[in-house]
């Protein structure tokens, strides 16, 4: 039987937590307990449907994983934590890892697109958790500046920054082949007219 915790709120283990939250609450397991997570805004979903479509439409050709989009809970080892990342990508080799309802361990590249609400824990906690899990690849897109933070995990274990080519164009490191033009996230041109220029 779980016992309260000193903030007197009861804490549950993350098996209790997944039988507990439905599909649709948007929610996180944080020391032992539910965080819940307010509602995106518009213009956060338009710039997390319009990234998993193209996403989606390099992978059609480039058989290297699957991407999945929230909510789809991401379970980190290290830190013992439950996250629900707006993106995950997993590589074809950590695809065993996926289980139906979460994946076991840190993705191979993780989106999250801020908001007011998020974006200290976005930048602070979540940053954190990810570098402990050995995430190897992290952005961070902000919709209100229009700016994306790129990190990919180097030797030492820790993120290192990485940034746009002379044009603007952002090339992961994950994603091998990959070319994101960052302004594409505020433009969201249609897919049909960029698709060829993925080449």
């Amino acid at each position: 039987m779980a016992l309260p915790a000193p903030s007197g709120k009861v804490k549950i283990t993350y098996e209790q937590f997944l039988e507990q939250i439905d599909e649709d609450t948007l929610a996180e397991w944080v020391d032992g307990e539910v965080v819940y997570l307010s509602p995106a805004s518009l213009g956060h979903q338009l710039v997390s449907d319009w990234l998993l479509r193209y996403i989606s439409a390099f992978l059609d050709k480039n058989a290297m994983g699957i991407v999945v989009s929230a909510p789809f809970q991401m379970r980190l080892l290290r830190s013992e934590r439950g996250r629900e990342p707006d993106l995950i990508f997993v590589a074809n080799q950590n695809l065993h890892r996926l289980h139906d309802t979460y994946l076991e361990g840190g993705a191979d590249l993780v989106v999250e697109i801020t908001s007011p609400e998020s974006l200290l824990r976005d930048r602070g906690e979540k940053y954190a958790e990810y570098e402990l899990e050995g995430i190897p690849e992290y952005w961070i897109v902000d919709p209100d500046e229009r700016r994306v933070d790129f990190f990919v995990l180097g030797a030492d274990g820790r993120y290192e920054r990485r940034h746009e080519d002379a044009e603007g164009v952002y090339h992961s490191e994950v994603l091998r082949g990959f070319k994101l033009p960052v302004r594409w996230l505020w433009e969201r041109p249609p897919l049909h007219e960029v698709l060829n220029q993925m080449e």
